[in-house]
């Protein structure tokens, strides 16, 4: 444990702004995918939905081994974080890649 709790709020903070950015992203990506304006695979809708219960259940499992193991508020949400920011930071990269559709 350190001793720098406010910079690890402050990180922790950070974040989670990251990570909402990142899925706010992800969200644009997706709906002009489905208007047909950003190149996505067949298979998007899908994963969309098939990947958020098992990314919840990981933060969740996260938390709470953090919560038990007598974790500060910041450790707890950062594990709560992690696995949802991986899947947010992978979508974001993955679909910004793809680009605009193209015409034709």
């Amino acid at each position: 444990m350190t001793m720098n709790v406010p910079l690890d709020m402050f990180r922790a903070g950070l974040a989670g702004a990251q990570m909402a950015a990142e899925a706010q992203a992800v969200i644009t990506y997706r709906l002009f995918g489905m208007a047909g304006i950003w190149s996505v695979t067949p298979s998007e809708n899908n994963r969309m939905v098939s990947e958020k219960g098992p990314a919840l259940m990981a933060a969740n499992l996260a938390a709470w081994n953090a919560a038990m193991k007598g974790g500060r508020p910041d450790e707890i949400y950062s594990a709560w974080l992690k696995p949802i920011g991986r899947r947010t930071r992978s979508n974001a990269r993955r679909l910004g890649r793809r680009g605009l559709k193209q015409p034709g």
